[in-house]
């Protein structure tokens, strides 16, 4: 498993609320290759709760949406906007747990339009998320002009 570089990472004014390091309200994820999939490791905290001890379904959401979007980054060089999602919450994750894990892959494809599946893990491995998420891409010329998108690719 290989991580993936930033395309972003000191651009002005880059604030990402899910990938910008320096951003201190967001939750900075950072992301991993695994063959087919994207994967990230990520600490929930107690201000992403909703009720008690539990992270907020919008936080999830966040995760499984920006997770999505790094899938179209690496896979496709590209960049683009999300269309669509459908999430399930299958069982409450625990502010209180050490680590959380994400997975993503490309499911389908139609021109520009990318069909990405994603899930949400609990410190236990059990699937507590799943979404499938639509995904508008971009021409690569266009994504270097207007997203300021060179490339994404693996630390060495």
């Amino acid at each position: 498993m290989k991580k993936l570089t930033n395309p972003w990472k000191g651009v002005k004014g880059y604030n990402c609320f899910g990938c910008a390091p320096n951003n201190p309200a967001g939750v900075k994820m950072e992301f991993y290759e695994d063959g087919d999939d994207i994967v990230s490791f990520w600490k929930p905290l107690p201000q992403f709760q909703g009720w008690l001890n539990t992270l907020h379904g919008g936080i999830q959401s966040v995760l499984l949406d920006e997770i999505c979007a790094w899938v179209v980054i690496r896979k496709k060089q590209t960049s683009g906007v999300t269309f669509k999602m459908e999430t399930k919450f299958l069982k409450s994750v625990s502010t209180e747990s050490k680590q959380i894990t994400l997975r993503a892959r490309i499911k389908d494809e139609k021109r520009n339009v990318v069909f990405i599946e994603a899930e949400l893990f609990n410190e236990n491995n059990e699937l507590c998320s799943q979404t499938l998420c639509t995904y508008f891409t971009i021409p690569q010329e266009q994504a270097k002009k207007e997203f300021f998108f060179t490339s994404c690719d693996t630390e060495e």
